[in-house]
């Protein structure tokens, strides 16, 4: 990942090109640290996302769907009051910085046109959305507050004057000829990547090492000309926008030398390599960082079951030698005049074995003979019984290990509306304490809402996230006539065809959604069954999502996340 001065630059001129006298309609905040412009030009309406993550800190046009709180924030209400109905007059890069200016047109409450700039500051955790009143040059307001006493340079409170971030001391590297770059690097002090990053402005390890790539071995000159071809490029426009398979995921907006062997996804557009690389990462942090705790908790907890295996193997090892401690028992019994009390062990002649051979019963020196005796006895018994309850309570742990897993897997794939749901489960389940505020009147359980596909033909596809969505759809809202798909002895979510007789097309690309949403989402040839809502059943005392069903058949598929987006789209 790259968003550097480079893609800045690439996605600033995209959008100043798309954008320019383009009119704002509507403005919300589904995040935190996220904003979201919906935009129209040419009759035509478009979604700007700007993003101060600290991690994803990004602005482009999206095709996802967000949703946005029932209560805007403070910050989303005053962007609302100065910008609504504004009109879009330029959208600029600063300098090569990874700075974005977008410059409003619009006018105040008297009627007099008033022009505002949003300052999109895309720098890591110090990222941070601003808007400046252009006539006083003084912040209105911003996504993020920074006090000087956390900023000594700045600080970015509401009536404070818009400074820049501080100045690094680079150079802007498309201001240069190929000779005065040359000027600027020391190449007997070696590491030249890192003095191209560290002496140009907006420059990248990723750049920096394509340049150094395409120098090769050759003369100091191989370098200029190297510098010189990807200068043209940029300030030409000419990008290629990619997004990299390689071993680990990456983009940028022109060819690479140093990714010439990694499998590549190219795009038409700068934003919509940015939708597609970004999608569902944000929200991914957001859910992580929600349901930590409940990670450790399920984690624990599976952790306590197997060492509970363990131990219960061991008592079933011990079962198997039960009849020891009986003729332990009864060896101790009859050489009873052999023992004195404060004894550890006794020596005795077991009369069991034909050549009478002699054995040494272990004792306990704190009690008496005919007590170590009843111990044996005891313990023979104990374990005469314990084998049938040590199965039972072997087949319990093994479900509640496999509960564990599933709800771990839904956390994995769940959007952060799904983890209340799988919250309040782990409450009724005992797992979480429910959470008693005095004076505050319960809050009636809303209804789960599965989600929601469309399949190439129509038919309408509908997957549960988590184990109230799926007993819910399986339970309640599918007919018993419609199919019903589950993948195959792995943990999954339950996938309904809303349909009595699916076609081909529509059952493959519902098995590729049961593949997609389940342990097995990065493996081959995942086996799906896919039997009638009729044949399906959740067995008396089943922990929730659990269900039998016969009558079915399976296919197999190779989980493609393509399907995700391509049948979402659809909707």
């Amino acid at each position: 990942m790259a968003f550097d001065g480079i893609v800045t630059r690439a996605v600033s001129h995209e959008l100043d090109h798309e954008m320019s006298s383009a009119r704002v309609l509507k403005i919300y905040q589904p995040t935190e640290t996220e904003l979201l412009f919906t935009i129209r030009k040419f009759g035509t309406n478009k979604q700007l996302l700007i993003s101060a993550h600290s991690s994803y800190a990004r602005i482009h046009f999206t095709q996802d769907t967000y949703d946005n709180p029932a209560e805007p924030s403070m910050y989303c209400m005053m962007l609302r009051k100065y910008l609504n109905g504004s009109f879009i007059e330029a959208v600029e890069q600063v300098e090569n910085e990874r700075i974005i200016h977008i410059h409003f047109k619009t006018k105040n409450e008297i009627g007099d046109e008033s022009k505002k700039t949003l300052v999109v500051e895309l720098m890591g955790k110090h990222s941070n959305i601003i808007l400046v009143d252009d006539e006083r040059q003084v912040i209105l307001d911003s996504i993020k507050h920074v006090s000087s006493a956390q900023n000594r340079h700045r600080s970015i409170l509401p009536g404070s004057g818009y400074i820049s971030p501080p100045n690094q001391g680079k150079i802007n590297p498309l201001r240069l000829d190929g000779e005065t770059f040359l000027k600027k690097l020391d190449f007997n002090a070696g590491r030249i990547d890192q003095q191209i990053v560290h002496t140009y402005m907006g420059f990248s390890p990723v750049i920096a090492k394509e340049i150094v790539s395409r120098a090769g071995l050759g003369k100091v000159t191989a370098y200029m000309e190297a510098f010189e071809l990807i200068q043209q490029t940029v300030l030409e426009h000419h990008y290629q926008p990619c997004i990299f398979k390689g071993r680990k995921e990456s983009f940028y907006v022109l060819p690479l030398v140093t990714k010439e062997e990694e499998e590549k996804i190219s795009y038409s557009s700068v934003s919509e390599m940015l939708d597609a690389y970004y999608s569902g990462k944000a929200e991914r942090d957001r859910v992580k960082q929600k349901a930590g705790d409940l990670i450790r908790l399920l984690t624990n907890e599976q952790k306590k079951n197997k060492r509970k295996l363990v131990k219960l193997d061991q008592t079933l090892e011990d079962a198997k030698h039960a009849d020891r401690f009986q003729k332990y028992g009864e060896l101790l019994t009859a050489h009873m005049h052999l023992v004195k009390q404060g004894d550890k062990e006794v020596e005795v002649i077991d009369y069991y074995d034909p050549n009478q051979a002699k054995i040494t019963i272990k004792l306990n020196e704190n009690k008496s003979p005919s007590d170590n005796a009843q111990t044996l006895f005891k313990k023979y018994h104990k374990l005469k019984k314990s084998k049938q309850m040590v199965e039972e309570e072997k087949k319990k742990a093994f479900q509640e290990i496999h509960y564990l897993e599933e709800i771990i897997e839904q956390i994995d794939t769940a959007r952060e509306q799904d983890i209340e749901e799988i919250r309040e489960e782990l409450q009724e389940q005992g797992y979480l304490k429910k959470k008693v505020i005095k004076g505050k009147k319960k809050k009636k359980a809303s209804k789960p809402v599965p989600d929601v596909y469309n399949s190439s033909d129509g038919t309408e596809i509908l997957v549960g996230r988590n184990n109230k969505q799926n007993e819910f759809l399986t339970n309640r809202l599918a007919r018993k006539d419609e199919v019903w798909l589950h993948t195959k002895d792995i943990p999954g979510s339950h996938v309904v065809i809303r349909s009595t007789e699916p076609s081909e097309d529509t059952l493959i690309e519902a098995a590729q959604l049961a593949a997609n949403f389940s342990k097995s989402k990065n493996s081959s040839s995942v086996p799906v069954d896919y039997t009638l809502i009729r044949h399906v059943r959740k067995p008396n005392g089943a922990k929730p999502g659990y269900v039998t069903y016969d009558n079915q058949k399976t296919l197999f598929v190779t989980p493609d996340s393509s399907y995700l987006s391509k049948l979402k789209k659809q909707k």
